[in-house]
């Protein structure tokens, strides 16, 4: 077995496993399905209540004229921005260097639609306004993501997109939103969903993350847009003959999570301050702006194996399954706080960052 299996089997084993909502396994489905009733019919291939409901249910929370649900955030970013493209008749779109689209996806955009990207600002922070302002090249639309995943859910001020949503519609840049994460940034900004995607001509939200549904996903905007989006949705093979099992699970965690959303970010300060505590330990960011962060150790990846695995064992508390390496003398984890974090004895969580603590020091010394 590899040194990751093992730690990710003894993650599974502890009593008290901190990030997250819990084991993606049927039982989410189950829960998700206890309620309904029998005779509630399903959708086909895109239409029927069940899915017009909800997605007339999403437009109204995001402040949009209309809303399509996706099997995935994948398939309905990318038709998204190959509207905004054809509309202007322009092949380029800017994002971050480590935007989804850029790392994850094989260079669909290119493959599939011979879309250009235009990649804007260092990989380490977040995307300023001089970086949109100093563009040289022409393109048909923005994609802001938020937070921006990969550099532990970093966010800019409130008021960086309002001024970068100003000059996008001045200057004919449509501006798309990547919010996969999008609920669990409204209590950092103060503002609701409608407000924040009030910035953006289309939106795309995801059921699976903080919401932590089956899959699915939400694109929205003016009805004009949604309807060019159904048709590259057929077009996708996205028109699944059902969707009912993605969309029944969206709207039950919606209900049961969606109020959840600022004791996820308090929690998540909470535990990065534990973390702060520790020697050679560090997150990013350094207070988390929403329910995730990155937590950057400064110990090798193979040296914190066996420190975590005795904390798991001496504590059965939890904190990651896996480890990223970064050098030699780094590794790196990402940490998403969901139902399981409040439900750890806090006397517990503080016994496991004590020894992480004294076992971290021991192996410097």
């Amino acid at each position: 077995m590899s040194e990751l299996n093992v730690l990710l089997e003894a993650f599974k084993q502890t009593e008290y496993p901190l990030p997250g909502h819990g084991n993606r396994d049927v039982k989410v489905l189950q829960e998700a399905f206890a309620n309904v009733a029998d005779d509630l019919e399903s959708d086909m291939y895109g239409n029927g209540k069940i899915i017009e409901d909800f997605q007339a249910k999403m437009a109204a929370y995001l402040g949009k004229e209309a809303a399509v649900f996706f099997p995935s955030g994948t398939m309905a970013q990318q038709i998204a921005l190959r509207i905004w493209c054809d509309e202007k008749g322009v092949k380029k779109v800017a994002y971050h260097p480590l935007s989804h689209l850029e790392i994850h996806e094989e260079h669909a955009l290119k493959e599939l639609h011979q879309i250009e990207p235009v990649l804007l600002a260092d990989k380490s922070r977040v995307i300023h306004l001089e970086d949109v302002v100093g563009m040289d090249e022409e393109i048909a639309c923005l994609l802001l993501e938020l937070p921006q995943r990969e550099i532990g859910g970093q966010l800019p001020d409130y008021q960086t997109l309002e001024v970068i949503s100003a000059f996008c519609r001045e200057k004919g840049i449509k501006l798309h939103l990547d919010g996969a994460r999008l609920f669990e940034i409204v209590p950092y900004y103060q503002k609701s969903a409608a407000e924040i995607c009030a910035l953006f001509d289309s939106v795309y939200i995801s059921f699976y993350k903080g919401i932590g549904g089956i899959a699915g996903a939400i694109l929205t905007g003016e009805k004009a847009f949604t309807e060019k989006s159904k048709v590259w949705k057929r077009r996708h093979g996205g028109d699944l003959i059902s969707l009912y099992p993605y969309i029944i699970s969206a709207d039950y965690y919606f209900e049961q999570r969606i109020s959840k959303m600022a004791q996820y970010l308090e929690e998540a300060k909470e535990l990065a301050a534990l973390y702060h505590q520790c020697h050679a330990v560090e997150t990013n960011p350094a207070v988390p702006v929403s329910n995730m962060f990155h937590v950057h150790i400064s110990v090798s990846k193979q040296a914190l194996e066996p420190i975590l695995l005795a904390v798991y064992e001496e504590t059965g508390v939890g904190l990651t399954s896996y480890l990223r390496e970064v050098s030699e003398k780094e590794c790196y984890f990402e940490v998403s706080i969901g139902d399981r974090y409040g439900a750890v004895p806090k006397e517990r969580v503080r016994e496991a960052f004590k020894l992480l603590d004294e076992k971290i020091k021991a192996m410097k010394e």
